[in-house]
């Protein structure tokens, strides 16, 4: 591995100081709508989701969220979306006409670019399965399958309600219904081997089309799951031996052609989600519904959203005062370099270092970039212009990005 470049955007020289000679371009503007409920809450999640018996008033919650997005296309620049992103909580438990209607007025308050990706998270249950043409006719062009295993026993004890055969046949489903789908697995389960996770991540290939989401089981506080690993009843890979898993992933996705282009995501080339894409490259967007976060830029400040996560709280909220916004608080240049460390590294592309040096004024120490380079951990990209983290420094990622966080310095001009 080569040593950090030393031309990163301009006349810079290894140890020199960054200087920005380019307008900052933003990687496009989206929205996300959290749709909180759920069927049932699973061990392991710490999202924000809901049960509610019977289900919520649909009806009620829509004209909620119809209000909000009003609310919200006021916060911010007038931009053109270029992607919509549907999670929760389980959104296609919503009806199909009820995702065009959010559709309708987001692009009633935004330009809609023409080839905007728009993606709804669903379940493989029957139900959600049988809504998939309602979705496609609403606008919805890619959809994301929580499948999560391919093993019965572990989709039981992952606390999910579908069957294996259920996650076939709605992939088989989607793949015939969306011209892109992606489905989710997690691995580093309970007692779980490098020869069953490499079987059943081959399985999972063989299902795939151009996109697959792979994440490791982490143990979230206040989960069910957080409490009966504190009581010793569920016991998890160690770190030596989910880093085996996590090299076995990278090894075959990377042989079937769907390679790693963030941490936990993999995909044919020009397949990546562009919704999740803008996140990591820490562009703008809006955020709607119960326990949503958002990235707002208005004449220049960037602004960070959260609405309130009870769904009953945020639906009052909206209905007395048109918005469910818990906290709306400008970033601070301090705050917005964190993020930026947080997200850029987290992909194959890595760090805009022009892009950290405009929006947060600050660039690496060189003598810190050096050090993690010649431990293995960082390299650049092909173009020069970006950190990148090697695969080995993925595996420590989290100490890598406190060492470049503690390394930041004024960039001069």
């Amino acid at each position: 591995m080569g040593q950090v470049s030393a031309t990163l955007v301009c006349s810079r020289q290894f140890g020199d100081g960054l200087r920005v000679s380019e307008a900052i371009s933003e990687p496009g503007f989206g929205v996300y709508v959290h749709w909180p409920f759920c069927t049932q809450k699973c061990p392991y999640c710490d999202f924000n989701s809901h049960v509610r018996i019977g289900g919520p008033d649909e009806a009620r919650f829509l004209a909620a969220y119809l209000r909000e997005l009003h609310h919200v296309a006021g916060l911010t620049d007038k931009r053109t979306v270029t992607s919509i992103f549907f999670g929760g909580g389980t959104p296609s438990l919503m009806q199909p006409e009820s995702v065009g209607a959010i559709l309708d007025r987001i692009g009633a308050l935004w330009p809609v670019a023409a080839d905007a990706e728009i993606t709804l998270e669903a379940n493989p249950g029957s139900v959600e399965a049988a809504r998939f043409a309602g979705y496609r006719a609403a606008g919805v062009n890619r959809v994301s399958i929580g499948v999560q295993s391919l093993r019965d026993d572990a989709l039981k004890a992952l606390g999910r309600i579908h069957t294996v055969a259920e996650a076939r046949t709605a992939t088989r489903i989607a793949q015939a219904t969306f011209a892109r789908t992606s489905f989710d697995l997690i691995y580093a389960r309970p007692g779980q081997t490098d020869a069953e996770w490499r079987a059943e991540l081959g399985e999972a290939l063989s299902m795939a089309g151009e996109h697959l989401s792979l994440y490791q089981l982490t143990i979230e506080p206040e989960t069910a799951y957080a409490r009966l690993h504190a009581a010793g009843k569920l016991v998890v890979p160690d770190g030596e031996a989910a880093s085996r898993l996590y090299e076995a992933t990278a090894e075959l996705t990377e042989a079937a052609g769907l390679a790693g282009y963030e941490v936990s995501n993999h995909a044919r080339k020009g397949a990546e989600s562009r919704h999740n894409l803008l996140y990591w490259r820490y562009g703008p967007y809006a955020g709607v519904g119960p326990g949503a976060h958002g990235r707002l830029v208005r004449d220049g400040a960037r602004t960070a959203t959260a609405t309130l996560k009870s769904p009953e709280a945020w639906l009052a909220q909206v209905e007395q005062r048109g918005h469910g916004l818990a906290s709306s608080s400008v970033l601070s240049r301090a705050e917005i370099a964190d993020e930026m460390l947080v997200m850029g590294l987290r992909i194959s592309e890595g760090l805009d270092l022009a892009r950290l040096a405009g929006l947060a004024g600050v660039t690496p120490a060189a003598e810190t970039l050096r050090h993690l380079a010649s431990l293995g951990l960082l390299t650049e990209s092909a173009d020069g212009r970006r950190l990148v983290a090697t695969p080995r420094g993925r595996m420590v990622l989290d100490a890598v990005i406190r060492e470049l966080a503690k390394s930041l310095a004024p960039a001069p001009r």
